[in-house]
């Protein structure tokens, strides 16, 4: 939870760190967080939509839709085969009640809240010991982006008109902006100086 009139901004997981810490969790026995971050790093949702999720509408499916929590804008998400692999491993040691039933559930029987999954997060942060500043639920969505960025670089400026559309950002630069591509290229400003 951050201060009153504070501002904090999410940071993202280096692709390995955040593929290595969801088979790390698994391995724990902790499928259900490990299910979370996969979820939201591959899919680049919103926590309030991967909440809103029930097994029905991600096992043994190559694609789902949904209508998002904040926006309100219809959005078809693919699974690529590996995830929808972990989906099924994660479906089977969790065991829910039904495929109808939420994916994320507590022990209370209760779909978890955000703030509870960003307290999760932060202890996730010191057991694994990540390297990662602020991490909380938006960091997943984040994570998402930068591997897309990443991933095609070749072409950057598509891959951000890509995710402007998947955010539904109004331009690339407020997309810039949300990676955090923006303060990067600003810093690299002074790395040209030399003394």
């Amino acid at each position: 939870m951050s201060l009153k009139y504070s501002t904090t901004t999410a940071d993202y997981l280096v692709w390995s760190d955040a593929m290595n810490l969801i088979r790390k969790l698994a391995k724990d026995g902790n499928y259900k967080i490990s299910l979370l971050i996969a979820l939201g790093c591959f899919t680049g949702l919103r926590i309030s939509d991967i909440l809103a999720l029930r097994w029905n509408q991600i096992l043994d499916t190559g694609e789902f839709t949904i209508i998002e929590i904040k926006t309100g804008k219809q959005r078809t998400v693919r699974i690529n085969p590996q995830l929808q692999e972990h989906i099924r491993d994660c479906y089977r040691h969790i065991n829910p009640i039904g495929v109808n039933a939420p994916i994320l559930v507590s022990q209370k029987g209760t779909v978890f809240t955000i703030q509870r999954i960003n307290v999760i997060l932060k202890e996730t942060k010191k057991n694994y010991r990540l390297h990662i500043g602020n991490f909380s639920c938006h960091s997943l969505r984040k994570t998402f982006g930068r591997q897309v960025y990443n991933m095609n670089s070749d072409n950057a400026e598509l891959a951000l008109v890509k995710l402007m559309e998947l955010y539904n950002h109004s331009s690339v630069a407020i997309t810039k902006r949300y990676l955090g591509l923006r303060q990067e290229e600003i810093l690299q400003t002074y790395d040209c100086l030399s003394f």
